[in-house]
């Protein structure tokens, strides 16, 4: 599983990384946690606002910081 954090640095896109990063330990679940932090790149995902969490190329949420249990239900969607 890939999981990408979009953002270009901020507070919010750190936290965003933690609560990833926490969902994907209490899971248990492998998974590769990136930043992209080019706006190119992040416009390449059709978003518009930050921070983003991106799991396995599908935009999950955008423009807030998801907690620890959003993250996990995204990523169990993905299973």
């Amino acid at each position: 599983m890939e999981i990408k954090i979009l953002g270009t640095g901020c507070a919010n896109c750190k936290k965003l990384e933690v609560n990833a990063k926490e969902a994907v330990k209490e899971l248990n679940v492998e998974a590769k946690i990136t930043k992209v932090e080019d706006i190119k790149d992040i416009m390449k995902y059709g978003v518009m606002r930050t921070p983003a969490i991106v799991i396995n190329e599908k935009v999950k949420m955008f423009g807030k910081v998801s907690s620890v249990d959003e993250i996990k239900k995204y990523i169990n969607d993905e299973k």
